[in-house]
């Protein structure tokens, strides 16, 4: 595990565990988290790791009782710059910046819940690609809140306390909300809920469809390879961040249009008539997406719950459709991702969606599985023929949540 071997390298001795927590693809439902609305999420086999140890205590970096136990000092190997050194102590928002913020941010956010940090040093590694729209700064927001959480049951087994494997556990649900605050307050990204919930609790072989205003999930089965599909994530290699403005700016535009139409979110708006209520035709494509979106997420549950013979051929159309809200009424869309969509699209793909936040990221394709070499083929032409840099392709096949990969000590 690298993860593993950078923190040998970095801090010399062993971990006292390591923890992978995974990316997401979003199947359907793209703004409407935030919105409270459904979301259809699938976690990857792709993710972020997380090798950690206590700073006080036998074998672990640091000595007991020293200034720097109550210290977290985090490396990374995508980040090859010093290690970050973060005092628990004194953590507030605003104090820790870059990469570093998201790890940080959790330990705030665990803190601020009641949850004992324990001093650690944490070294990160991911195979996901950052910016492509895969959820990797939620990765390591999850992986970061196991290897935290587990190490602070750890720390007080040593003092002997009497304890169950699930006495002091952080209940995944509530860890998820802890890491969606670490995002929003601490670094400063107005996400909604769906990264964190996917990360920690999808299934393999299943899509999460979550319910964003009560939390309710259930498991719905998702397996593309037994139907004959496959699904090809297109990493566009534009990149975008979510902290720079854009997202904010749709997320203010919804919760406007909700204001103006009198009810608590767009998730109330279930009328389509009820849209020409808003004067502003830019409200009004904003929320239109949204109400739309949401009953494909509904529509797609359906056919996976009960598929006839062309349910993926179906659910291929539902994503091309909101790949077009998402580009024409959201107006988040970026240039590589509509060629990519219109060139998986002529070589056979069942539909394709941008996925993410927007203005860069990544293309989901469904595809039948015979169709996968020519739709890499055409996607790669049709970058080439405009200048672009060369995609990345990622198989997605729907995964386990975030999970300890070494046995507890």
């Amino acid at each position: 595990m690298r993860a593993a071997e950078l923190f040998r390298s970095r801090f010399g001795g062993e971990p006292d565990g390591v923890w992978l927590a995974p990316g997401r693809a979003n199947l359907m439902g793209e703004h409407t988290d935030y919105n409270d609305g459904y979301v259809l999420p699938f976690a990857l086999g792709q993710g972020v790791s997380a090798a950690a140890a206590r700073r006080a205590g036998p074998g672990s970096p640091g000595s007991p009782g020293s200034p720097g136990s109550r210290r977290l000092t985090l490396c990374s190997r995508q980040e090859p710059a010093a290690p970050v050194q973060v005092a628990l102590d004194q953590l507030a928002p605003g104090q820790v910046t870059g990469w570093a913020a998201y790890p940080a941010g959790v330990a705030w956010a665990l803190e601020a819940a009641g949850h004992p940090v324990p001093g650690a040093c944490i070294a990160i590694d991911s195979d996901l690609p950052a910016g492509a729209g895969l959820s990797s700064s939620a990765a390591l927001e999850c992986a970061t809140a196991l290897a935290l959480t587990e190490l602070a049951l750890t720390e007080l087994a040593l003092t002997e306390l009497a304890l169950t494997e699930k006495a002091a556990a952080v209940p995944r649900r509530e860890l998820a909300a802890i890491a969606r605050r670490a995002e929003n307050e601490f670094v400063g990204v107005p996400t909604g809920i769906m990264d964190q919930s996917a990360s920690l609790l999808c299934r393999s072989g299943h899509a999460l469809l979550l319910d964003c205003l009560s939390l309710e999930t259930s498991q719905v089965p998702f397996d593309p390879a037994a139907a004959g599909a496959s699904l090809l994530l297109i990493n566009t290699r534009a990149k975008h961040d979510l902290a720079d403005g854009e997202y904010g700016e749709r997320r203010a535009e919804c919760e406007q249009a909700a204001r103006l139409l009198g009810i608590p979110s767009l998730r109330y708006l279930t009328n389509p008539a009820d849209l020409d209520r808003l004067a502003d035709p830019v409200l009004r494509r904003r929320a239109r997406h949204v109400i739309t979106d949401d009953q494909r997420v509904l529509d797609v549950v359906t056919l996976l719950s009960s598929p006839p013979a062309d349910a993926y051929r179906e659910i291929g159309r539902l994503l091309t459709q909101s790949h077009v809200s998402l580009r024409d009424d959201f107006e988040i869309s970026w240039p590589e991702a509509d060629r990519a969509v219109e060139a998986a699209l002529a070589a056979g793909a069942f539909g394709a969606r941008m996925i993410g936040g927007g203005f860069g990221g990544s293309v989901l394709a469904l595809v039948p599985a015979t169709a996968g070499v020519p739709v890499r083929a055409a996607i790669t032409e049709a970058f080439g023929r405009s200048g672009w840099r060369r995609p990345e392709f990622l198989d997605a096949a729907p995964s386990d949540s975030a999970r300890r990969l070494v046995p507890a000590p």
